[in-house]
């Protein structure tokens, strides 16, 4: 047997746990920073496999390191696991965790053979904290010659274009007053959200391609017969690259400064997590990824028919610009379902998306052992330390 069908070996002899995994994931919905009891399972998980595993690394809770194997080569997988507010797991971070322990589990069943290092790397709060950026600024993957995982989606893609996104809350804040007896009196706050939303409405019109403003208001008053003397919109920002990101805040800022002028409220913007950049997916890697992945049945049409990428964002961009690094999207049946809808939440624990998850283990797993075989692509991944 080759190493590919020792991995491949391996990974199917947990497929079983590897599918509980899953559902134990999908069932227990924690949010950013907090996934206590799934990024516990996880790690047990990788543990029981005979990783050497360290907990809280870089300080923080539910974040962990796994290794096995001391080659020279070191291939890191992240695993994600934590879920939206309200819908769960409608991101499939479930099905990334699975995925990443099965791939870790394949690919450690042969380290010695190809000298390298695996390392499952548990990676908190993709969903707006940005728990990669975290472990990047802690040196985490000072080491990595590469790293990778798969993200369920509604199809089979082998990349996305990967916005870069600030996440932040405006926050207004003016006078109460009793709104029917002396509203003159007041400082409306809400109103001065208002008026920037309606300016970030007509700005829509002027956006790049790739300019994307969403949110919502978190905060906007707590009686009707009271002006409100403070409202919250919590916003999310994306362009193209981190630079023109830049560029278009400063218009953006321009809409929450005008609804400060009209309304005498003051204002206060305070950025939340870190800010994702855009990815520079590594070529190579990602080659290798679509010949076992279509080795295995996978297929990417829409790739080939040269249909537009979806447009996402993630902290696994951030990775990309300082590990070789990949992010292929692993298709999922959804009927016509998308990302962060509870249908696609559903969508995640039936035998299909099972299935999927370990086709997904099984190909990234394989995919770390071609680039451990490829001379010039290993030799490429080596230089960099």
């Amino acid at each position: 047997m080759t190493a590919r069908d020792d991995a491949t070996a391996a990974i199917n002899a947990a497929r079983q746990e590897l599918v509980d995994l899953s559902h134990f994931v999908h069932g227990h919905p924690e949010l950013g920073y907090e996934e206590y009891e799934s990024s516990a399972a996880v790690a047990n998980a990788v543990e029981r496999a005979g990783f050497t595993l360290e907990r809280g690394l870089a300080g923080l809770a539910t974040a962990f390191r796994a290794t096995r194997g001391s080659g020279e080569l070191h291939i890191v997988f992240c695993a994600e696991f934590d879920a939206l507010p309200d819908v769960g797991h409608a991101c499939g971070h479930n099905i990334i965790a699975a995925s990443s322990l099965g791939a870790a589990i394949g690919l450690g069943a042969v380290a010695d053979e190809l000298n390298l290092r695996v390392t499952l790397l548990g990676t908190p709060s993709e969903e707006g904290g940005g728990g990669k950026i975290d472990l990047i600024n802690a040196g985490c993957f000072d080491d990595v010659h590469a790293a990778m995982m798969v993200h369920p989606w509604p199809d089979e893609r082998l990349e996305a274009t990967c916005l870069a996104v600030d996440h932040f809350d405006v926050t207004y804040a003016g006078k109460e007053a009793h709104a029917s007896a002396a509203p003159w009196e007041g400082v409306n706050a809400l109103d001065a959200l208002t008026i920037a939303q309606v300016a970030v409405g007509l700005l829509r019109q002027q956006l790049r391609p790739g300019d994307q403003v969403h949110s919502y208001v978190a905060e906007g008053g707590s009686a009707a017969n009271i002006i409100p003397s403070r409202a919250v919109g919590r916003y999310m920002a994306r362009s193209l690259t981190s630079e023109r990101l830049a560029e278009w805040r400063r218009r953006l800022h321009g809409c929450f400064e005008a609804g400060a002028l009209a309304t005498g409220a003051t204002l206060e913007i305070r950025e939340l997590g870190h800010a994702f950049s855009h990815m520079e997916s590594d070529a190579e890697l990602l080659a290798h990824y679509r010949v076992e992945a279509e080795g295995i049945g996978r297929r990417f049409s829409l790739d080939d028919e040269g249909v537009a990428r979806p447009t996402i964002s993630t902290d696994m961009a951030n990775v990309s610009l300082v590990v070789p690094t990949i992010h292929p999207l692993l298709a999922i049946p959804t009927h016509g379902a998308v990302n962060h809808q509870p249908e696609f939440t559903l969508a995640c624990i039936t035998p299909e998306a099972d299935r999927a998850m370990v086709d997904g283990a099984i190909a990234l797993a394989r995919t770390a052992v071609a680039v451990a075989q490829d001379g010039p692509l290993r030799r490429r991944l080596l230089s960099r330390a």
